[in-house]
């Protein structure tokens, strides 16, 4: 029986008894392993050993001795790994709810939901984060509405603070928790919780003893891609916190855009790195690596104490949950946890699109910087983009350089998550691991590498050495996509192709891409809004000489807050918006 299940298993790669070589998956990753490898692993190598010699080109640890005689760095270090782990926690906590939402919803209202979620990314990291220093401000719209309803008899001090960092990051950050979340979550089979149901458990103690369970991968990988992403941030704490809240990034920028000292900044740099690594490595060992692609967790087994613990902390969650929810309806509130649910997944959608939603009115005011309320009606804002030439410049080539870099990262990430799904490989976790390096490496440090590399190559300033930065990006987000979706593809139907004579690039052609095309749509806007919105790359490899439109307002932000940043987010809002719908509706389209 064991031998049949295998061979007829629609889903095993290989299916038929025949086993696909491993020569023809390793020359699927060669495309890979060249970008990554020459843009990637070398650049940040090369860094981390501009850290072990001195002015004299000589092995020295004189800049880790630097590093580690003053106190200061390893209270940065720690500030940062606070910041980055309560990000974490509330974009899990706040997030979950509404990425449960999505994967119970109709096709219609799932993609509704998903343009609420995605609307963040569609509007300027660094213009979202000026919105919340008007919105958070001692004069801006929450003291404001806080006041006026009596909540509080003065201002309070919302931002320059950790509670600013944590709302701005929270804000970046939460849109990518929920859309790691959101694959797994729609592949748990909702006869489950029926069956438990039918048993007589309680809703809470089905959420918590089989649902939650059965998601906890997800929320691992989730949990592991915004603690690493939020390591390297340092527009946030620097526009929302105060010197208390300095961030590890923020000293890479200082050492190496003011103070030129590269081999200080590469000592930092692997500081980071180092915590990031023993991050990772304890997350390999509790979870494992592959959940991060869409597997599932295979390091507790059943007796083992740590699934013990989580067995019996996850009932008592179910037996308080039931308890309040009891209580509930005894005060006469019989639809109270549903409400709750349906509140909460409300002012998390309304907190996410707020910013956003917030520059509208401010693109039409008729002063001079971002106000609120603004003084209205004026389109002159819009008519000042329309008649510059450098806002024009600079959004046509951040569109070119999205669309070049998106493509470019498909075309290296399809092979690879092939190579990754359908063939056994062995060192396959090492090769997921290099895969999903630019992932876990945080940004800054890439950047640097890459602007060093860039430097000797004659690429500072070229569109060529940001379509490569870029793509360096994007590739693991367009492998993971992709695997997630050939771990759901029928591999008979090849089989069946094959045995009618058809050729291997004819099957490709017309029936394995076909099949797939929703997902490399899917991971082709992924690998698009990450070009189009990436502004840590474009500060370094840009060399001054050109700007992307994240760049170009990068720079307008530090002469003047002008609603003409405004202005400009709230027409890619519209452009990026139009984009994402054609494209869903080309997607419902190939999968009739």
């Amino acid at each position: 029986m064991t031998v049949a299940t295998n061979l007829t298993s629609p889903n095993r790669p290989g299916a038929g008894g025949t086993r696909l070589p491993d020569l023809r998956g390793w020359a699927l990753l060669v495309p890979t392993a060249l970008l990554l490898g020459g843009f990637f692993v070398y650049p940040v190598v090369k860094l981390l050993a501009l850290s072990l010699a001195d002015s004299a080109g000589q092995v020295s640890l004189a800049q880790y001795a630097r590093l580690f005689a003053s106190p200061v760095y390893a209270s940065v270090l720690w500030t940062t790994l606070q910041i980055a782990f309560w990000t974490t926690v509330v974009s899990l906590v706040a997030g979950y709810p509404v990425a449960y939402a999505i994967a119970r919803a109709e096709p219609r209202s799932r993609a509704r939901l998903m343009l609420w979620v995605l609307l963040p990314f569609w509007t300027s990291f660094l213009v979202r984060t000026f919105a919340w220093i008007v919105l958070l401000g001692r004069n801006g719209v929450v003291n404001d509405v806080l006041q006026r309803l009596g909540v509080t008899g003065a201002p309070l001090d919302l931002i320059y603070n950790l509670a600013g960092v944590l709302v701005g990051m929270v804000h970046a950050l939460m849109p990518l928790a929920i859309l790691t979340l959101v694959p797994v979550l729609e592949k748990i089979n909702r006869d489950l919780e029926r069956a438990a149901s039918t048993l007589g458990a309680r809703g809470g103690s089905t959420f918590w003893r089989v649902y939650f369970p059965l998601s906890f991968a997800g929320v691992a990988a989730a949990g592991l891609l915004v603690f690493i992403s939020a390591l390297g941030f340092f527009i946030t704490p620097a526009l929302l916190g105060s010197p208390k809240q300095t961030m590890v990034g923020q000293l890479i920028i200082q050492q190496i855009q003011d103070m030129m000292n590269w081999g200080f900044g590469g000592a930092i740099s692997a500081l980071l790195i180092a915590a990031t690594i023993i991050i990772f490595f304890a997350y390999d060992r509790l979870v494992g690596m592959s959940t991060l692609a869409g597997g599932e967790s295979a390091r507790s087994g059943p007796g083992s104490r740590s699934t013990r613990f989580s067995k019996a902390v996850l009932s008592a969650a179910g037996r308080a949950s039931d308890a309040a929810g009891s209580a509930l309806r005894s005060a006469g509130l019989n639809r109270g946890p549903a409400s709750i649910g349906w509140a909460t997944r409300v002012l998390v959608l309304a907190f996410l699109a707020g910013p956003a939603l917030f520059l509208v009115p401010v693109s039409f005011s008729t002063g001079s910087f971002i106000e609120w309320p603004p003084a209205l009606f004026s389109t002159k804002w819009y008519a000042a983009i329309a008649d510059s030439p450098q806002w024009l410049g600079a959004a046509a080539r951040s569109f070119v350089i999205a669309g070049l870099s998106a493509a470019l990262a498909v075309v290296i990430g399809t092979p690879a998550a092939f190579a990754m799904t359908r063939f056994e490989l062995p060192g396959k976790s090492a090769v997921l691991a290099l895969i999903l390096a630019p992932l876990i490496v945080p940004r800054i440090v890439t950047a640097v590498g890459l602007f060093y590399l860039f430097a000797q190559l004659g690429l500072v300033g070229t569109t060529l050495g940001l379509v490569i930065g870029h793509a360096v990006l994007s590739v693991p987000y367009v492998t993971i996509t992709v695997m997630a979706v050939l771990k759901h593809h029928d591999w008979r139907l090849e089989q069946a192709a094959a045995t009618l004579g058809a050729r291997r690039a004819a099957t490709l052609r017309r029936v394995t891409l076909p099949l797939i095309g929703n997902g490399l749509i899917a991971a082709y806007l992924f690998a698009f809004v990450t070009s189009f919105d990436e502004l840590t790359i474009a500060l370094f490899v840009t060399g001054g000489l050109f700007g992307t439109l994240p760049k170009q307002m990068w720079d307008d932000a530090l002469l003047k807050v002008s609603p003409t940043l405004a202005a400009v987010s709230v027409v890619l809002l519209l452009l990026i918006t139009a984009f994402v719908i054609a494209a869903e509706r080309l997607s419902r389209r190939r999968g009739e």
